[in-house]
This record gives structure tokens, C-alpha cells and sequence, in this order.
């Protein structure tokens, strides 16, 4: 019951954002980017979002494309990142929440406290400079890289069976996934480290699916809608990346069975750590 009023509200959420998204997008179409490619964006938002579905993670490889191939100026990628992967982020939960069973509180609760710490986050960066953008998401690379190495090396890997959390425990990842939907609004992936915490509590990994997802679904519109508002992101790119990534979001959920992510998560990890020097050097 409680997850099909969660799928509900997932549906609405997507259908008003996407109005007030796309109506930005129709007001601005006079003054789009000259310098960002539809082609490029989109290949990047396809080749991210299908293996953000895989639990690699979305934010720290396109965030390195789009530094590397200078598609966006990089103190708007946090908002291009919020508000062009909102859309395939909740196709991945609508699809997930339904395959994968969770403990109705621990996933509410969870939702709740990234959709409030992103809400706040937000609201701080479209206040932020270019300096500052720049030193939070070298920083933020960093952290997500080392997330990725400890996944690429197995200490990730020691989650128990539960299928949710009370107590203090419940509480712990109430408060970190807040602080989690927070740095979503700098660019720091919220995956990888969800996917951390409730190993570390003692849930099964499989179990940070629709929590990881759901809690992207409902925080990256909210944070979007701030974005938007401060005009603080790429048109260009999100639409690109909104429409792509839409597709390999559904490509990866129905028809991909397997594919060597642990010689990929390597191949990522090398790459993110030196966008997050680069990013830093020229702070």
C-alpha cells in the first residue's frame, strides 16, 4: 500500500516537473548554449544514466565529460546534473521500488530527510561563486572516488540480510542520507555512499536500490525547481541529457544482463580522481 502511494506521488512529481522544467526551457529558446552540443550531452547522458542503473553512479562520470569536453561551464554542472538526470532518475525508481521489498519506515524516513537536506543544499550553492562551486565539486569527486574504490575493492561489500533499520540505527541513516541529499546539490552522487551506509547498518546491498533511487527521485526535482528558479544550470544539456538518459535508463532496466562493471568501476575511479585534481588546480 505504502508503496504504491509512494509510486503515486513519484508520477505526480515527474508530471509537474516536467511542466515547470520544460516551460523554462520553451522561454529560453531563443537563448540556448552555442557552445554545448546536443549530440555530445546526450551520448554522455545516455552512457551515464544506463550504468547509473547499474549502481556505478551518474554524478562523478558526467560530471568528468562534461569538465573534460567543456559542454558546461563548471559552475553550472551541480544544476545541470540536478535537472537534467531528475526524469531518468525517477524512471529508476518507479521500476525499482516495485522489484525490490524495504521496511515501509526505513524507506520513508530516508526519502524524507534527502528530499529536506537537498532542499537546504540548494538553496546555499545557487548562492555560491564560481571559486567556490569548483573547490565543493573537486572536493566532491574526491569523496565519490572513494566510495567508488572501496565498492571496486570489496570493503563495501559486508551488508547483513535486514530489510530495514529501527533505533538508533534508523536514526544514524536518517541523518546521513539528509547530509547525502545535501552534497547531491554540489555534485557529490548520493549512490555509492547509500549504498555504503546500509551495508555498514547491516542491510542488504540490494536493499540501497530503491532507497538510492528513490531518494534521487524525489530530491532532484525539488532541488531542480531551485535551479531553475536561479537559472543556475545548461538548457541545453539537461534537455539532452533528460531525453538520452531517459533512454538508457530503460535500455539498462529491461534488457541488459550482464557487463564487466567491476573493470568499469576501476576505469571510473581513475578518471574521477583526476577531473577532482584538475577542478582544484584551477581554484
Amino acid at each position: 500500500m505504502v508503496a504504491t502511494v509512494i509510486l503515486f506521488l513519484l508520477v505526480v512529481v515527474m508530471g509537474f516537473y516536467l511542466i515547470y522544467y520544460l516551460y523554462d526551457i520553451y522561454q529560453h529558446r531563443d537563448c540556448l548554449e552555442k557552445h554545448t552540443s546536443c549530440v555530445k550531452t546526450g551520448a554522455f547522458g545516455f552512457i551515464c544514466l544506463f550504468f547509473d542503473v547499474l549502481g556505478i553512479g551518474a554524478f562523478a562520470p558526467h560530471t568528468t565529460l562534461y569538465h573534460r569536453f567543456h559542454q558546461v561551464d563548471d559552475y553550472l554542472i551541480p544544476g545541470t546534473l540536478n535537472v537534467g538526470n531528475a526524469i531518468p532518475t525517477i524512471i529508476q525508481a518507479l521500476i525499482f521500488i516495485q522489484l525490490v521489498k524495504v521496511d515501509t519506515l526505513t524507506l520513508v524516513t530516508m526519502l524524507l530527510s534527502s528530499v529536506i537536506g537537498s532542499y537546504l543544499g540548494a538553496s546555499i550553492v545557487a548562492k555560491m561563486d564560481e571559486r567556490k562551486i569548483r573547490l565543493s565539486m573537486g572536493i566532491a569527486l574526491l569523496i565519490t572516488a572513494l566510495f567508488m574504490f572501496l565498492s571496486a575493492i570489496g570493503v563495501m561489500d559486508i551488508g547483513g540480510n535486514a530489510m530495514g533499520l529501527t533505533g538508533i540505527k534508523l536514526f544514524v541513516a536518517i541523518v546521513i542520507n539528509f547530509i547525502l541529499g545535501a552534497l547531491m546539490t554540489v555534485g557529490v552522487g548520493l549512490y555509492s555512499p547509500c549504498m555504503a551506509l546500509v551495508s555498514l547498518l547491516g542491510m542488504s546491498p540490494t536493499i540501497a536500490f530503491p532507497i538510492m533511487m528513490g531518494s534521487c527521485a524525489f530530491l532532484m526535482p525539488v532541488c531542480g525547481v531551485k535551479f531553475i528558479q536561479s537559472g543556475m544550470y545548461n538548457r541545453k544539456a539537461a534537455l539532452s541529457s533528460t531525453i538520452a538518459g531517459s533512454v538508457g535508463v530503460l535500455l539498462a532496466a529491461f534488457i541488459v544482463k550482464s557487463l564487466p562493471l567491476q573493470v568499469l568501476r576501476w576505469g571510473v575511479v581513475v578518471v574521477v580522481i583526476y577531473t577532482a585534481c584538475s577542478m582544484l588546480k584551477q581554484v
